[in-house]
């Protein structure tokens, strides 16, 4: 065994260590918050119109009545196992809920995330490659633009313009009613499963759906993306060994895409993972504006309803999601890059 695979197999084996506390740390910021909430969460997700009789034996099946010690501990207990409780208002499992709606924000995320990181990558290193002339300019202003706006907002806009006023795409839903209700669900990813069937009407159905909730959450990292490849380029266009290419007669085109360019994405790896965490907060926003059928939406739905466990399950499974995909990412970005594992 090399000692390149032994760091590495060291670097993973501590990362994966330090990732505990970080899930328990999470874990207890979302139990105290939920406890520290004012109001009875069963009466108010009940709607206050059952007896007294009913409320304490809904109370008892949460284990509400318990001391807080004891709530946290069944609490770890059940995470720890995979189980996020049910629901009060509609009676749930929360891992139930997460099956049926989870598959619609992973493909919305993840296409947003392909638009995010093809926009900000490609526009990066435009604007590097063009530093100081109006190219570089007009790509940073739209670089502000996107990342200052509200994630809402550019939903209203793409609506109001391209829905309303061009009518090019729908504004809401994840499908028409007719392919809702024809398309045969494997995966529940309407993309994929239309693939499956080989429904093609179907398929660009739902890619006309899709296209603007990806494209409005899309644009909230764009611009995060396209700052961070364009300052890692142009440091990285001032390497020694960018300057010996350029020395040797390289042409300036093949000495920024073939030798500076992928230098200058080894950073952007971990930002990718970083921003993921604010992908999954951004979609909860432009799931409620588009009713784009996710968890975002159904988290929203609970806090309206101040649905307790509904909220905490929910918010729960998308904390030990961003732990994970942070720790994924920390093996790609040490498999990359030598430094980062010694």
């Amino acid at each position: 065994m090399t000692q390149q695979t032994t760091s590495l197999r060291a670097y993973a084996l501590t990362r994966l260590a330090l990732a505990v506390p970080m899930i328990l740390i999470l874990l207890s910021v979302v139990f105290l918050l939920m406890r520290v909430a004012p109001g009875d969460p069963v009466a108010a997700a009940l709607g206050g119109k059952v007896s007294k009789e009913v409320l304490n034996e809904k109370r008892a099946e949460l284990g509400l009545d318990e001391p807080v010690p004891v709530q946290f501990a069944d609490y770890i207990a059940d995470v720890a196992t995979f189980d996020f409780g049910r629901t009060i208002t509609d009676d749930r499992a929360v891992l139930e809920v997460i099956a049926n709606n989870g598959a619609a924000t992973l493909e919305l995320v993840v296409a947003a995330m392909i638009i995010a990181t093809t926009l900000g990558i490609l526009l990066g290193l435009v604007t590097g490659r063009y530093r100081d002339t109006p190219i570089d300019v007009t790509g940073r202003l739209f670089g502000i633009f996107v990342y200052a706006t509200p994630v809402f907002f550019l939903g209203f806009l793409g609506q109001l313009i391209f829905g309303s006023w061009l009518g090019w795409l729908p504004t809401s839903g994840q499908a028409s009613p007719m392919v809702q209700y024809t398309l045969e669900r494997t995966t529940n990813i309407l993309t994929i499963d239309a693939i499956i069937a080989g429904n093609w009407s179907a398929l660009v159905d739902v890619l006309r759906h899709l296209a603007m909730p990806a494209m409005t959450l899309g644009l909230l990292i764009t611009g995060v993306l396209l700052r961070m490849v364009r300052v890692n380029l142009l440091q990285t266009l001032q390497g020694d060994y960018v300057e010996a290419a350029r020395a040797r007669g390289i042409p300036e085109r093949n000495v920024v895409y073939r030798h500076a360019f992928r230098n200058a994405l080894v950073p952007v790896v971990t930002m990718i993972g970083l921003q993921f965490a604010l992908m999954l907060s951004g979609a909860i926003l432009t799931e409620t504006t588009f009713n784009w059928p996710g968890l975002g939406n159904q988290l929203v739905r609970y806090l309206n309803n101040r649905d307790y466990t509904g909220v905490q399950g929910i918010i729960t499974f998308f904390a030990v999601v961003v732990v994970l995909v942070s720790v994924v990412i920390d093996f790609v970005n040490a498999w990359i890059d030598p430094r980062v594992r010694y």
